[in-house]
């Protein structure tokens, strides 16, 4: 079994942990985040080590990552993680849930997480660093790009591509061929006919355009 750390303590870092540890091939052997954030030195009865000097305990050349942090500031802590552990050499791994219903060509990154019942059509791409939640339908001929969080029941039609550092809400519901520009926002139940802007939030149905600047919004 592949030997794997995962950075994080929050829910999300514990719900990863359950995932891996009952529907998985990895063996979970302790928790990293940086020092300044750890609570108590376990976390789900596993170890909890200084992420500013995690090769030590948990060398690269031996053990593998996962980056457990959710959605907050459009992705984009997260994806500083990311790229922080490719820096110190770690491979990042991904999880497909067993209950997930998508084909053998799917093209998947390093750092994905997709939850249970999401269908996932033929000739869809997904990026680095994707976490995509239960019961989600992406089209066929999708590309959702780097560092984005698609929420639970989304449904993203055909030949969609969302730009890195999205976001997209419960529900929402995604028309063919959108593009839903980078750092862009979809509020939940939201239902978006036609391109989005860069740093867009947007709402309603038809979702309208919101707010000018993801960045400053609190998802």
């Amino acid at each position: 079994m592949e030997k794997v750390v995962i950075f994080g303590n929050s829910s999300f870092a514990q719900l990863v942990y359950y995932y891996l540890l009952n529907d998985s091939v990895f063996d979970i052997m302790g928790f990293t985040v940086d020092s300044e954030y750890i609570k108590e030195d376990q976390f789900c009865n596993l170890p909890v080590f200084p992420y500013e000097k995690i090769e030590e305990q948990y060398p690269p050349s031996e053990y593998k990552m996962f980056i457990a942090i959710g959605y907050s500031v459009v992705n984009t802590i997260r994806a500083q993680k990311y790229h922080d552990a490719k820096k110190k050499g770690y491979q990042l791994i991904s999880y497909i849930g067993s209950k997930v219903n998508y084909w053998p060509d799917l093209k998947i990154g390093e750092n994905c997480f997709i939850h249970e019942n999401p269908t996932i059509q033929p000739f869809v791409e997904i990026g680095n660093n994707v976490i995509i939640n239960g019961s989600s339908y992406i089209a066929h001929d999708s590309f959702i790009k780097d560092h984005c969080y698609i929420a639970g029941s989304a449904c993203i039609g055909g030949m969609v591509t969302i730009e890195p550092y999205c976001f997209v809400g419960m529900n929402t519901t995604i028309k063919d061929h959108v593009i839903i520009r980078k750092m862009g926002i979809i509020g939940q139940g939201s239902v978006v006919n036609s391109d989005t802007d860069e740093k867009g939030v947007y709402s309603g149905n038809p979702a309208k355009k919101i707010y000018h600047n993801s960045l400053k919004v609190k998802i």
